[in-house]
């Protein structure tokens, strides 16, 4: 099993820079169906050329590369434990090498371990099967995306579709509910995995291997391949779009799977996934573990995606020059294309808990500046300079109950991230004269690209890479104002006309 290690390598490069044929395909067909010039156009437009980046600079599609998980299959006899140590030994490398973003943390300290090992990190499935090779399938599935996944036990009332009962007809409101509430930030147009019965644990697992299906194929129940129709068709209805921008593109996918449960629980699990949906898999030769062939994947799969040029600079565009004046922002309004030239630093969770609760360092000044919620992926050039390679957005929601009282504390004029926040959030911007721009959820080779230079970085030790924070030099960062200084928000917006379909759309 000499080349066992260099497969997992492989496969996990593959799986983090080169999205596979099926999802390819799916992607395409949304972009097909945006409306010229309109935001979720946009979005599409740039997903397609950032993965046509990723594969040209074999970078992260996302930064965010989540907790791997594996899936083996072994023949009789075939030594686990050897594997184990194997595929832990190519993900160490494997993240060395920049094709992961180091996301293994604490529980309670959140210390980073700094190459993707941990306790039950990553996770890795074995199962024996009666054929004389080796299979091996990985997931990378991002954050944002897993936050959105959710769980209903039924019966319940589930918000705007009244009583779901244990019946076909309950399942298909929780899968509504479930697309509805993932809204811009599990970065849509998403594929969702379903499970239905099981207990708790085994539920969501039966929904996670649903991910596993080919996006094109049907489900062998015609009773769930029925549904899993109807719930795409219908779920495209709701409006909410790429990065719940609004558009016809919401959902790509869906796959529903079922089990045995016990008579007291009725389950129906969600495994949302993004539109990064990153997911290989290999046959391994039992003999030496080279690549004998790979799953999900056809001849021609690096076809070029791009059909636009992502957000193209018009001229148009308003530019915002850090440090930013409030009345810049205040000029500014809900649908604005804006580009940021000059200084911005990135903060994601442990940074706002932590200014929370103690000041900046000393000589650090972010009065009318600019802060980029982004755990980037970062490695040194042959000068021993920080480069960030892979720095899309990450999900802005999470910060919602600091941000308002960052933005005071801080003198900020500009929150970059995915989602939208909530009213707090609006409230603080509204009174203290600040916006807040989307930039694309997953386009992290993209936005990559407008990062210049590395100029600092401050509590590296302490919260490690993706959530220290970097202070970046950017030029013509392109991003969309979806909440301004004047209290108007596109997330409510969208969420609000998306409910009302939702209600008049989610019965069968």
């Amino acid at each position: 099993m000499k080349h066992f290690r260099d497969s997992i390598i492989a496969l996990v490069t593959e799986t983090s820079t080169n999205l596979p044929s099926d999802v390819r395909r799916a992607i395409a067909t949304a972009i097909d169906q945006e409306a010229p010039d309109t935001r979720a156009d946009l979005a599409m437009s740039t997903i397609s050329v950032n993965i046509d980046m990723a594969v040209d600079c074999s970078s992260p599609v996302c930064q965010d590369t989540g907790m791997p998980t594996f899936f083996v299959h072994t023949p009789k006899g075939a030594d686990q434990l050897f594997m184990k140590k194997e595929i832990e030994s190519g993900i160490a490398e494997a993240t060395k090498r920049g094709k992961l973003r180091p996301n293994a943390v604490d529980a309670f300290t959140g210390k980073n371990s700094g190459n993707n090992l941990g306790e039950h990190f990553p996770v890795i499935h074995f199962e024996p099967w009666d054929r004389d090779e080796i299979e091996v399938k990985l997931i990378l599935k991002g954050g944002g995306c897993e936050n959105k996944n959710i769980q209903y036990s039924l019966p319940l009332e589930v918000p705007g579709l009244d009583r779901a009962a244990r019946d076909i007809d309950g399942v298909f409101k929780c899968i509504m509910h479930a697309v509805f509430q993932a809204q811009g930030q599990g970065c849509g147009p998403g594929f969702i995995g379903v499970g239905i019965g099981g207990d708790r644990t085994s539920s969501y697992d039966l929904a996670k291997h649903q991910l596993l299906r080919p996006v094109d194929d049907r489900n062998q129940d015609p009773e769930l391949d029925a549904l899993e129709q109807e719930v795409i068709g219908k779920a495209n209805k709701l409006n909410i779009g790429p990065m719940g921008f609004a558009g016809k593109s919401t959902l790509l996918g869906c796959k529903i799977g079922k089990s045995h449960r016990v008579p007291a629980s009725f389950y129906v699990s969600v495994a949302y996934n993004c539109w990064a949906y990153r997911r290989l898999g290999v046959i391994l030769d039992t003999a030496d573990g080279s690549i004998s062939s790979w799953q999900y994947r056809e001849a021609d799969e690096i076809k070029r995606m791009a059909k636009g040029a992502g957000i193209p600079l018009t001229g148009r565009e308003v530019v915002l020059q850090a440090p930013v004046s409030e009345e810049a922002v205040r000029k500014l309004k809900v649908g604005d294309i804006v580009v940021v030239n000059g200084e911005m630093h990135t903060g994601r969770d442990a940074f706002h808990h932590h200014v929370m609760n103690h000041d900046l360092p000393e000589g650090l000044d972010t009065k009318d500046g600019i802060i980029y919620h982004c755990g980037p992926v970062v490695m040194k050039n042959e000068a021993g300079e920080y480069v960030i390679t892979s720095a899309g957005p990450t999900t802005s929601i999470r910060e919602e109950p600091y941000q308002a009282d960052v933005i005071r504390k801080l003198g900020l004029r500009v929150v970059i991230g995915k989602g939208g926040m909530g009213p707090k959030t609006l409230q603080g911007m509204k009174e203290f004269g600040a916006v807040y721009l989307n930039a694309i959820g997953g386009a992290a080779v993209y936005y990559a690209r407008c990062i210049k230079k590395v100029t600092g970085v401050h509590f590296l030790e302490e919260m490690g890479v993706p959530e220290a924070m970097w202070h970046l030099q950017v030029e013509s960062f392109p991003a969309i104002v979806t909440m301004d200084a004047h209290g108007n928000s596109l997330h409510q917006q969208v969420e609000d006309e998306s409910f009302a379909i939702l209600k008049a759309e989610g019965a069968r």
